[in-house]
């Protein structure tokens, strides 16, 4: 059976830089279906999911070229475009949806089935159905698929999202860009990953403003050209190798990473007492003189990212006195605690809030990856339990961070693939 095995590591030391982003490229990827021409991609990440997408790329007409040595990818689509995704595929991979958008903008029609994904909790579609429904998309459901056909050209509409959902401003946006007039989206989300989205569109030839903003304007266009663009730096790989550096009371320089982007990280490591210095293009953590608690609150952009709350419970874990995690975004994002406690840690769920109590130290354990980023803190948990810790279904880990196993060890950690 696959597993990472990791055993007590001394204090992390050296440098590790940051790979492209995950959330931010599998939705470029999608976006190279509205381009007549070849897209040049930089900076893609060797992830299990970028693969997904390619066979998803490719199933619906798109001709991919993927240079994994050099992150280069570049895709075109040389076939008339498919529009059905099928469940072996959309199954592996929750960000799959995304492609209805841009189908339903070049094709007319869509038919993609339920996501699937990581099991953190139900992240229900409907805030892009209703997107797309006020776009003039007729959407059904039925047999695990959502269907979407437009009579004619989708028409700009004015659109407020209940919540800032990443997933439907993302669909909604490349739904939008060809669409008939100028269609207005409020309560958009603002993470970063939504702004180098819109980057590449605008490249491609799509006029957007207010990306980064709660407020999305885009006038729609006749097509939109092939482009060159370059991926924006992980902002989670970066703050799990961050926390990784703390929690083994290291010290690390993280490179290739926008500061910005890991504002609300930063300012909780510093409440934390690591000391943090912030370079152009890089991040020195510094917790030689070690940590203490903090309570956490996880929000959408820019708020603190609920895919670091489960690497810096860790911290916590490890933290004298009582500290609080309240999770807003995922129902289900604590699926890690009773992995962490299974190696010593001491939490008590609280409907949506963790209530965690300080203890000495951890012992390693045989756990369970449970999902992306539950994977990612039961890795940092394994640098400081004491003996050894084997974490079974790596593949939820493989899905976010390329070579985790090596950058870690090029720091000092004790950690391998079995």
């Amino acid at each position: 059976m696959k597993k990472f095995v990791i055993e007590q590591s001394p204090p992390l030391l050296g440098e590790i830089t940051v790979s492209g982003a995950k959330n931010s490229v599998l939705k470029i990827m999608a976006a190279t279906l509205l381009a007549d021409g070849e897209c040049t991609i930089d900076d893609v990440p060797d992830l299990l999911d970028v693969h997904v997408m390619i066979e998803i790329l490719q199933e619906l007409g798109s001709e991919v070229h993927y240079d994994q040595a050099n992150g280069q990818l570049k895709t075109k689509v040389v076939d008339k475009l498919k529009h059905v995704v099928p469940y072996d595929l959309t199954a592996k991979m929750r960000a799959s949806i995304v492609v209805m958008g841009a189908l339903l903008a070049r094709t007319g029609r869509a038919k993609v089935a339920l996501p699937g994904g990581c099991a953190i909790g139900a992240r229900p579609i409907d805030l892009h159905i209703k997107g797309f429904s006020s776009l003039g998309v007729n959407v059904s459901m039925e047999h695990g698929f959502v269907e979407g056909r437009v009579k004619e050209r989708m028409h700009g509409s004015h659109i407020y999202l209940d919540f800032p959902s990443v997933g439907a401003t993302e669909n909604i946006m490349m739904a939008a860009v060809l669409a008939e007039g100028t269609t207005i989206l409020e309560n958009a989300a603002q993470e970063p990953e939504i702004t180098d989205l819109a980057s590449f569109l605008v490249k491609m030839g799509a006029n957007i403003s207010g990306a980064g903003t709660s407020t999305i304007r885009i006038k729609g266009v006749e097509k939109l050209n092939g482009v060159y663009h370059q991926v924006i730096p992980d902002r989670i790989e970066a703050g799990t190798y961050m926390l990784a550096t703390a929690v083994t009371k290291g010290k690390v320089l993280i490179k290739n990473v926008l500061t910005t982007h890991l504002r609300p990280v930063i300012s909780k490591l510093d409440e934390a007492g690591v000391t943090i210095t912030e370079y152009d293009d890089s991040i020195l953590v510094d917790a030689t003189k070690g940590f203490h608690k903090v309570d956490i609150t996880t929000l959408p952009y820019p708020g603190f990212p609920t895919d670091m709350q489960a690497q810096f419970m860790v911290l916590l874990i490890l933290s004298k006195g009582m500290s609080v995690v309240k999770e807003t975004i995922f129902e289900n994002r604590f699926m890690h605690v009773n992995e962490l406690m299974r190696m010593g840690a001491n939490i008590k769920l609280d409907g949506s809030s963790a209530l965690i109590q300080g203890v000495p130290g951890l012992e390693g354990a045989q756990v369970k990856a449970t999902d992306l980023r539950a994977g990612a803190a039961l890795v940092i948990a394994g640098l400081v339990a004491a003996g050894r810790t084997e974490i079974y279904e790596p593949d939820h880990i493989n899905r976010g961070f390329v070579s985790i196993e090596k950058k870690l060890q090029g720091v000092g950690a004790k950690i391998w693939r079995e």
